[in-house]
């Protein structure tokens, strides 16, 4: 597996990492047995670059990466984030104070039975804390051993910089892709400058990209896709003309539509680390095949070419989720 820079840290993971969300529900049923055979085989190929957080199945896969970790911890670069916290009503919200994320730290670490992880996220800015506050509480856990480096989530170019001003950044992740090109206008440059690792989730369009995706109809009850705009109506049926064009540019090419967008996202730049999550042993390896594709500059406009043809339909979030980026 090739590596790549993690920012200006001297770090090398590699090229692309494991989003490990889905094998804990949110996209339907899992097997556990199956989610640890693709931890142990990412690790054996030498993926290394692994994604969770305290959200993900309510702790749950955490719990599950501590299955492998016990045995492997060392050949794992891990990452988990912290902040979303239902509020009094139920509802989710953002809660980035220093208190609350020396204790969420500290329950993470537990369910992963681990000393330490490599990088730890704020998972949404808080609007009611400022940011210096939570990030410089971020880099007192980088003083008490329990974190290597920081990061945060989808978080817009000012407050990047105001972050990394407080404590040195290694990481920003926001949502990435094909379908998703926003933060091509302030946050890659803004990392690029400030040498941080700009880390694509979704690099994949949730697997609207790919000849994988099934039809909203058969998806799980539990698939939080179905609540998600591009994926309802005509902006289901406008996108997948995209995704029909790029399913048969991808055929030209030897490969398959899911590695074409991998190697997109990866030609966008050396700081870019895209995390596609995967359950299935299959689309692991199909998935890490996509660091040896090399796209022409010709391959690369006809790309071009589709998605000018044929812009996304379809907001990536709804209102409520929307109202969690900062913007």
């Amino acid at each position: 597996m090739k590596q790549r820079s993690l920012g200006n840290t001297g770090e090398l993971v590699s090229a692309i990492g494991l989003g490990c969300m889905g094998m804990t529900g949110r996209y339907g049923p899992a097997d556990e047995a199956e989610n640890i055979g693709v931890l142990n085989r990412a690790l054996d190929i030498g993926l290394n670059f692994w994604d969770t957080a305290d959200m993900y199945g309510n702790g749950e896969n955490e719990k599950l990466l501590a299955k492998v970790l016990s045995s492997r911890r060392e050949e794992v670069f891990l990452a988990t984030k912290f902040a979303f916290r239902p509020d009094g009503s139920g509802k989710m919200g953002v809660d980035g104070s220093p208190a609350y994320a020396r204790q969420a730290i500290d329950a993470s670490l537990r369910r992963l039975k681990v000393e330490y992880v490599d990088l730890y996220y704020a998972h949404r800015v808080d609007p009611g804390v400022p940011v210096e506050e939570t990030v410089g509480a971020m880099g007192e856990l980088v003083k008490a051993g329990k974190v290597r480096y920081v990061g945060i989530c989808e978080a817009a170019a000012e407050n990047i910089r105001r972050a990394h001003g407080e404590y040195p950044l290694a990481a920003v992740q926001s949502e990435y892709s094909l379908l998703t090109r926003g933060p091509e206008e302030s946050i890659i440059p803004t990392c690029l400058q400030l040498g941080i690792a700009f880390v694509p989730y979704s690099p994949l369009s949730r697997g609207l990209v790919t000849a994988a995706m099934p039809e909203p109809e058969t998806m799980a009850a539990d698939d939080f896709r179905r609540s998600l705009p591009r994926f309802k109506g005509e902006n289901l049926e406008r996108n997948k003309k995209l995704v029909e064009e790029f399913a048969a540019l991808a055929s030209s090419l030897g490969c398959s539509p899911a590695q074409l967008a991998l190697a997109w996202v990866l030609h966008q730049g050396e700081t870019l680390l895209p995390i596609p999550g995967t359950k299935r042993l299959k689309y692991l390896e199909e998935n890490a095949a996509s660091v040896d594709i090399v796209l022409e500059k010709e391959t690369l406009a006809r790309i071009q070419a589709l998605l000018s043809a044929h812009p996304t339909a379809g907001p990536r979030y709804d209102p409520g989720n929307l109202d969690l980026v900062d913007r």
